[in-house]
């Protein structure tokens, strides 16, 4: 009788044990789903939410969210990027090799287009940003030392080329929901291959243009002596006097150094 008792007991003690393990099952199946529906969102970034493949949304406010534990959470910053390009080596618009580089400041304005439209929103801005810095220096030259009609170059475009650069970034980006801030180029220099024959271009070019000014402005003094002295008739030139009047002057003008002038005590032709 004893036994059967202690039997009876033992049975009903397993019973709730065994009922205790089937209900503390799905409490944990449930706690542990709830917990894992909790996401943090920190300032400047965002949470784009997918559930079985399909888009559900994006939480862009910052703090602590429930959301479905089905979803797959992707975090993408929403904070501003510097990009600083490689040097890279490209033909201008006359073919002559340079070397040019930019730097790009950038964030991300649309999620679901930085997620899906594009594999990687981050080499895609690296990419397309080489690109259109290959585009921009094949569309203007150097200088304008062959294109003398040009109005814009890429050494002296300034705020018109990077205009241009940023503008082209800009519409590349656009597909990948990137907002370009800033874009500009921060280096360019010729090709080692050319740099120097091109710098002695550039020396001989500045010479050539400062011997303009300087006989330019020997000629305006020439021509206001003579006109001067014939004027208050101070001295009586004939055309051999001029002449030789004209050649000394340039010569004191226009020489690189300084002249030794040589007084005459005597007459004008002793």
């Amino acid at each position: 009788m004893l036994f059967i008792l202690l039997v009876i007991i033992f049975a009903t003690v397993f019973s709730f044990i065994i009922g205790l393990v089937f209900m503390a099952i799905p409490l944990c199946l449930a706690v542990f789903l709830i917990s894992i529906g909790f996401t943090v969102v920190n300032p400047n970034e965002s949470s784009v939410l997918i559930l079985f493949g399909a888009y559900k949304g994006t939480i862009k406010t910052n703090g602590l969210f429930w959301v479905n534990p089905f979803f797959v959470r992707k975090k993408i910053s929403l904070r501003a990027r510097n990009f600083d390009s490689e040097t890279i080596k490209v033909n201008d618009k006359m073919g002559n090799p340079i070397k040019i580089g930019c730097v790009l400041v950038w964030k991300v304005e649309d999620t679901y287009k930085a997620a899906f439209e594009v594999d990687d929103y981050v080499h895609f801005v690296y990419v397309q940003s080489e690109t259109a810095l290959r585009k921009l220096a094949g569309i203007y030259p150097y200088d304008n030392f062959e294109d003398h009609d040009a109005q814009i170059t890429l050494r002296g475009g300034g705020a018109e080329v990077n205009h241009e650069l940023e503008e082209e970034i800009r519409e590349r980006l656009e597909m990948a929901g990137i907002k370009v801030i800033e874009a500009r180029i921060n280096f360019i220099a010729y090709s080692e291959e050319i740099a120097g024959a091109m710098l002695r271009r550039q020396q001989a070019t500045a010479v050539v243009a400062a011997r303009f000014k300087i006989v330019e402005g020997a000629v305006s003094m020439v021509q206001m002596a003579l006109e001067q002295l014939t004027e208050k008739e101070i001295v009586d030139f004939d055309d051999e006097k001029k002449a030789s009047m004209v050649s000394n002057l340039m010569v004191v003008l226009c020489g690189d150094k300084d002249v030794s002038p040589i007084v005459n005590t005597g007459t004008l032709h002793h």
